[in-house]
């Protein structure tokens, strides 16, 4: 039985999700942050938990030909980079593998292979850096936090960083020295500076640089624009965010321009959009641009499509879509996306995209009771994956194919098997937008069971309010209570066929088959009676 500080020699079988490697000694299964698959190491236990146990790399005995010496000075110390320690080709298998593990163990599926498309750029790939502040031995530093602490790594150069990012970030810390501005403390909570972050449009050229405060007004705000122009005279925009929370969420919801506009524009897939500090918009410029083409790819758009997508951010994906499409929907949780979203559409001359400021699942639950059915829907979720209201949502409202964009391989292929029931893995690519770093994008197809039953529904927004705080029973608890209380499985169509009945949808071409020679299966009447009375107790008739 394995103790912490045991010593052995094992030989690396594969990979963690988080790319460690991963043997076995007695049995137990012991992962190892730096240990590259088929080596044979010197390990020293250092924990042992019920599962499984974590062991430090003391020595390579045999290396693999996949090792290479580190290029960065701060690596492994820096929780900033993972893989340092092994070329591209291998980075890339462990990423494929990744995907595959999950979507084979997780979502059940018989997927044998996926293509990943590596990146054209390993350093200087991102587009948006953030620095946390830190003092350290009296001085003011910035840098990265060391992997699973908030210990911060002082760094005068990040490889994954244009080199203009790391000349803002000394500029903001002369700043601070000279005009006596204090680092935040997140456990007096004092101070002043808790970020330097900074974004770059990739295609334009254009700076944003946006300093983090925990303070009530700037500090010596004309000094910090001159020594950030000093610095990188081709700056665009210079903010002040204030941040007076308690915890680890980067942005506050108060911003002061400075300089510039407040924000920057970035062109993607031919299209432009406007950045500000709060906007989601993907690290990799050059990969995000084949990942959404991808993406519009498995959309299959016509002319007389209508698109819904979920989690829309500024609009990057909706925009895209509605090149493609007749109608394209966005929604998203946060005003400033939305705000930027609107603005994105309007500078591109996009007259068919929509957006709405909403919760995805509160917008994607009030789409389906109203009975809007969109052709595609697309989502790009965060990495906690679809919520289980969306997932409903989705499946009520039935459209011809979803396509799913992960940064998450567990949470993407957890939903797929959630959506199997009436929906088909159709197939899946994978994309390396974080070369070094262990995450990687996939897009995902799923395609509608039972297509030739496909409906058709004209979506009107007009009609549809996503503030209302309106009650109404999903379609999950509608089939629950019908079979908790006659034991009888009834479906989407049934409800909806039911529903139709008695006016709770209004539209007249609702869940009508495509033609008059198609057959659709009708709700038998004991299965109408168990829903009237599921409507009636949830108060729907």
């Amino acid at each position: 039985m394995l103790k912490e500080s045991d010593r052995c020699t094992a030989r690396i079988t594969g990979y963690t999700s988080d790319g460690e490697g991963v043997c076995r000694v007695d049995g137990e299964a012991v992962f190892v942050p730096g240990a590259l698959a088929g080596e044979e190491c010197l390990l020293r236990i250092v924990n042992v938990g019920k599962t499984c146990a974590h062991a430090k790399l003391e020595q390579v005995l045999e290396p693999s030909p996949h090792r290479i010496e580190p290029d960065c000075p701060y690596f492994p110390a820096c929780g900033g980079c993972d893989f340092r320690q092994m070329d591209y080709e291998e980075e890339l298998s462990l990423k494929k593998q990744r995907v595959l593990d999950a979507l084979t163990r997780i979502g059940g599926l018989a997927v044998r292979e996926l293509p990943i498309t590596g990146a054209p750029a390993l350093d200087g790939y991102r587009n948006k850096a953030q620095y946390p502040a830190a003092n350290q031995k009296g001085r003011a530093v910035c840098g990265f936090y060391r992997a699973r602490t908030h210990e911060v790594i002082a760094v005068e150069r990040c490889r994954l960083q244009p080199p203009e990012a790391d000349r803002i970030r000394a500029a903001v810390l002369s700043w601070m020295s000279e005009n006596h501005v204090s680092v935040y403390d997140e456990r007096a909570h004092k101070g002043c500076v808790r970020h330097v972050f900074v974004r770059f449009g990739a295609a334009t050229g254009q700076i944003l640089v946006c300093v983090v405060g925990f303070c009530r007004s700037v500090p010596a705000p004309k000094e910090l624009v001159a020594a950030v122009l000093a610095a990188v005279p081709e700056t665009t925009s210079i903010v002040f965010c204030f941040n007076d929370k308690h915890g680890n969420t980067v942005l506050g919801d108060r911003f002061e321009t400075l300089c510039g506009p407040g924000w920057i524009e970035d062109t993607l897939l031919g299209l432009r959009f406007r950045l500000s500090p709060r906007s989601f918009y993907q690290i990799n410029h050059a990969q995000a641009e084949r990942l959404y083409e991808k993406a519009l790819e498995f959309a299959a758009l016509t002319k007389d499509d209508t698109a819904l997508d979920l989690y829309c951010g500024t609009g990057t994906i909706t925009l895209l879509l509605a090149a493609q499409a007749g109608k394209a929907v966005g929604v998203e949780i946060i005003p400033e996306a939305i705000a930027d979203a609107r603005e994105n559409a309007q500078r591109n001359g996009v007259p068919n995209a929509e957006f709405f400021c909403a919760d995805a699942g509160e917008a994607a639950r009030r789409f389906a009771e109203s009975g809007t059915q969109p052709d595609v829907i697309v989502v790009d979720p965060p990495r906690k994956g679809v919520s289980a209201d969306v997932i409903e949502a989705m499946r009520a409202m039935a459209p011809r194919r979803i396509v799913y964009v992960s940064c998450d391989p567990a949470t993407l292929a957890r939903d797929v098997k959630l959506l199997s029931e009436d929906y088909r893995f159709e197939r899946a690519e994978a994309f390396d937008l974080f070369p070094r770093c262990a995450h990687v994008e996939t897009v995902c197809l799923l395609s509608k069971l039972h297509a030739e039953h496909h409906i058709e529904v004209n979506l009107n927004l007009d009609e549809m309010d996503l503030t209302a705080a309106e009650s109404k029973a999903t379609y999950e608890d509608i089939k629950a209570y019908v079979k908790e209380q006659t034991g009888l499985n009834v479906t989407h169509l049934n409800i909806a066929q039911t529903k139709r009945k008695y006016g709770i949808i209004e539209r007249d071409n609702y869940n009508l088959p495509k033609s008059e020679d198609s057959k659709q299966p009708q709700c038998m009447p004991e299965k109408e009676a168990a829903i009237t009375e599921a409507f009636k107790h949830f108060g729907m008739i």
